[in-house]
């Protein structure tokens, strides 16, 4: 039975059924010259036995959030998903579909992907939804390109965009890997002091391909003046807005104050953090971009019968048709992780979706309160509203304080100057539905002990 198990030397046997008599002859073809001949760092090979162990070993090290008292969000966010969220996703429907090339035997698939859509265009406010992109990020990114295809022959400013410089650095590092394969410049809008938008640095937009920002912003504030930008752009520019789409319980849909293009991070629609993935992004639009959008589309008609009848249309991705026509090299999505996201949206309806929203936007404000209280620390922007997150100015480096925040059990936040240079006291501190008033009274405890130890 020893004999059976993997790793135990049947690599002479392997190799013979091949025609060869050894590794090397099995890899004769590629040079000398390209080869590496140094010995790699690594372990010695292992049976399926060890592995595993090795496996549990390592897992049974990591911590979960929910062991600790956390803070950190910064792009994903916990909050409250039903329990049954999970347990329709492991349905092996879904679980195990495949892409619905035959639509004559993926109908159910179809629809879900279908209701999806249909809930994203209800909650934002745009006509059009794909069916996800990889995250909040490429979903910014096609925005920006997609913006350029349809706007470029009447730009003043072609090929041109402007982003807000809040924009956090790995959302603009995805942003600019692609445009500069496609030759777009990519430029800033200001922010005022108080964190809300420079409507003068907006003007200078005006007659480029488009214009993105995110509400609520990178720190956290909701900001009024973007019902102003449709207006100042113009309708030859297109005004691209990144969403937290819990927060649209509350807030606007941006739909209704001329967004055209509607992106974000849909991860806290469904998904848990998982530390960083997998998650999925949100493309929603007016018709005028419909054929020229990233992703892909499911749309529904009727058939001979008189039957709803679904299908994936429009589909002018690489995968489908010539590369050098296609409008996105994604010719994918995240469904599995979308499908969550719809049925957490179906579950919690509006109503419910709206209570979510309020509780997190009240744990937030009750933070800010109590952080606010402690006179060792500031709170820049505490006139402005917020939704889950919001800045902390320390005495002393936010890294530093992390690390002690750590020592006694908190993910105190994130250092916001890894975000901003010059901003290196800057803590983000990201407050939902899921953060008790004990676990925030804790955090201004030890936040009030460190910084009178720094001052001291």
């Amino acid at each position: 039975m020893v004999d059976q198990l993997p790793n135990r030397g049947l690599e002479l046997e392997m190799l013979e059924e091949m025609g060869f008599s050894s590794i090397d002859d099995l890899f004769s073809d590629i040079p000398e010259r390209v080869r590496m001949n140094d010995q790699l760092d690594l372990p010695p090979p292992q049976s399926e036995e060890e592995i595993i162990a090795d496996a549990r070993r390592l897992l049974g090290s990591n911590l979960a959030m929910s062991d600790v008292v956390s803070f950190l969000g910064a792009g994903l966010y916990r909050n409250y998903v039903p329990a049954s969220v999970f347990q329709l996703v492991t349905r092996g429907e879904f679980l195990t579909s495949y892409t619905p090339y035959q639509p004559e035997v993926s109908q159910g698939m179809l629809q879900a992907m279908w209701e999806f859509q249909t809930l994203v265009s209800e909650l934002i406010g745009l006509p059009i939804s794909n069916l996800s992109l990889y995250d909040g990020s490429t979903a910014a990114a096609e925005a920006l390109t997609c913006a350029v295809r349809v706007h470029n022959r009447k730009a003043t400013q072609k090929d041109t965009v402007y982003i807000s410089e809040l924009t956090p650095p790995d959302r603009v590092s995805v942003m600019q890997n692609y445009c500069q394969g496609a030759g777009i410049e990519i430029k800033y809008l200001h922010h005022n002091q108080d964190g809300t938008i420079d409507l003068s640095s907006v003007e200078q937009a005006a007659g480029s391909c488009g214009i993105y920002v995110e509400q609520p912003n990178p720190l956290g504030l909701l900001d009024g003046g973007y019902t102003k930008l449709k207006e100042i752009i113009g309708e030859n520019t297109a005004l691209i807005i990144g969403i937290q789409p819990i927060s649209l319980g509350l807030v606007e849909a941006p739909g209704n104050y001329g967004a055209d293009i509607v992106v974000g991070e849909g991860q806290p629609l469904g998904s848990p953090v998982t530390a960083g993935g997998p998650i999925y992004g949100i493309f929603a639009c007016s018709k005028t971009y419909l054929r020229l959008m990233p992703g892909r589309i499911v749309g529904r008609s009727i058939d001979v019968d008189g039957k709803e009848a679904y299908c994936l249309t429009l589909s002018t991705r690489e995968q489908h048709i010539r590369r050098h026509r296609a409008t996105s090299n994604i010719c994918t999505n995240e469904t599995l992780i979308a499908l969550m996201g719809a049925m957490h949206m179906s579950l919690l309806g509006p109503e419910g979706l709206e209570h979510l929203a309020l509780r997190n936007i009240t744990a937030c404000n009750l933070a800010k309160q109590k952080l606010g209280e402690i006179n060792t620390i500031a709170i820049p922007h505490s006139s402005g509203s917020h939704f889950n997150e919001f800045i902390v100015e320390l005495p002393a480096s936010a890294a530093d304080c992390l690390k002690y925040l750590d020592g006694v059990g908190i993910i105190g936040g994130f250092d916001a100057g890894r975000w901003y240079n010059g901003r290196k006291n800057w803590l983000l501190v990201t407050v939902t539905d899921q953060t008790s008033a004990q676990e925030i009274e804790l955090l201004a405890a030890h936040l009030a002990v460190w910084s009178a130890g720094v001052i001291a």
